[in-house]
C-alpha cells in the first residue's frame, strides 16, 4: 500500500502505525489499524519511540567486585558442579523467553 509509505515519509519517518493510520483516516482511506501495523512491519517501516534510554549499569573501576571463582571456565564435568546466573534489565516487551541450554 503506497499510501502508508507516503504518509510515513511525509512525516520525517517518525510516525508509527497508529499515527499513520490516523492520517490515512483523515484523508479518507478506510483501513484497519492492525492492517497498517502489519504492512508497515512487512515494509520495514518503524516509527521513532520517545523516551530516555535507561542506563542500568554505571561501572566504577575502583569499586570492589566479586572473585572469579571458576577462573572463566564455564564447563562443568558433572551435574551440580557449577552454577551461574545473569541479571537482565528491560521492560517485559523487550525481553524474550528464557532459553535453557
Amino acid at each position: 500500500m503506497p499510501q502508508i509509505e507516503r504518509v510515513w515519509r511525509a512525516n520525517m519517518q517518525v510516525y508509527g502505525a497508529d499515527k499513520v493510520w490516523r492520517q490515512l483516516a483523515r484523508k479518507g482511506t478506510a483501513v484497519a489499524r492492525c492492517t497498517v501495523e502489519r504492512l508497515m512491519r512487512r515494509q520495514g517501516l518503524r516509527g521513532v519511540m520517545r523516551g530516555k534510554v535507561m542506563r542500568t549499569t554505571i561501572s566504577d573501576d575502583k569499586a570492589p567486585y566479586p572473585l572469579d571463582r571458576v577462573n572463566r571456565r564455564f564447563r562443568a564435568e558433572r551435574p551440580n558442579q557449577l552454577w551461574v546466573s545473569d541479571f537482565t534489565y528491560g521492560t517485559p516487551s523487550q525481553r524474550s523467553p528464557p532459553t535453557l541450554g
